[in-house]
């Protein structure tokens, strides 16, 4: 069974998720996910996703999710955070770097959804997570982090965070959608997922957009966003300070050569 909770999302650029929990009621999330939670809120440290369906399968079953949950990146364990009072408890998680959080009920789509392996932020508690390897061993070499994608199943809630702005796009039967292989955030279970050949040598060699890019044939739902963390942390690490600490001036007209003429 799979708990219903009720929640509201604050801020804008680095937003949280606060989630309203009744006397009894759970919610699981990543590690270190936690930003405050009341004083009846029991945190508790679980083996694998705390879902009914590895939960039936007794140590083995455990296992098998925590290894799912590996093979994605992820941590052996999850947290998960019960109302032990007798009203209503808050608990609040804040996602790990500028975006947005998307809630998304699975009761709507069919109860699965396909995302990104750091995607999630939080669910309700009875939320299977597991693991949707693509069929083509093209997309297995080329995919990046397209390759080893979430599956999330149940009825309930889940909270996914991703990069700048999210676009979600409704793919019609047949209709092609393709993006670069690091921007999908999550897609409903109907949607394939390929990856193509940028095509050409001057586009390979001096695009500056990869080498490949995915392809999504639709019916179906895709949520994309514009900023992966890849892109972010790449940016940070190419405009950070080097040797001594001097910064580049990227304001200069000089640029680099500027540096030439310093004391």
């Amino acid at each position: 069974m799979v708990h219903e909770i009720d929640y509201e999302i604050h801020g804008n650029e680095m937003q949280f998720v606060e989630i309203e929990l009744d006397p009894r009621e759970t919610v699981v999330a990543e590690a270190g996910a936690m930003l405050m939670m009341d004083n009846s809120i029991v945190m508790e440290t679980i083996f694998g996703d705390g879902s009914e369906k590895s939960e039936s399968g007794g140590l083995w079953g455990k296992l098998g999710a925590a290894a799912k949950r590996t093979i994605t990146g992820e941590s052996l364990f999850m947290t998960a955070f019960t109302n032990s009072g007798n009203g209503k408890e808050k608990v609040s998680f804040s996602a790990p770097y500028p975006g947005k959080i998307i809630p998304m009920d699975l009761r709507n789509m069919g109860g699965t959804l396909i995302c990104q392996k750091d995607a999630l932020l939080c669910c309700a508690k009875g939320i299977s997570i597991g693991i949707a390897l693509t069929k083509k061993l093209g997309t297995g070499f080329f995919g990046g982090e397209g390759f080893i994608l979430q599956k999330l199943e149940g009825d309930g809630l889940a909270f996914v965070h991703a990069g700048g702005t999210i676009i979600k796009k409704t793919l019609a039967p047949g209709q092609i959608l393709k993006i670069d292989t690091g921007c999908l955030v999550a897609m409903t279970q109907n949607i394939k997922y390929d990856i193509q050949f940028v095509g050409g040598f001057k586009n390979a060699v001096f695009g500056g957009e990869g080498l490949f890019f995915a392809t999504l044939t639709g019916p179906g739902d895709v949520w994309i966003q514009s900023l992966p963390f890849s892109k972010l942390a790449s940016k940070v690490y190419a405009s950070a300070p080097r040797g001594g600490g001097k910064s580049t001036d990227q304001g200069s007209i000089l640029g680099g050569l500027g540096s030439l003429f310093e004391k």
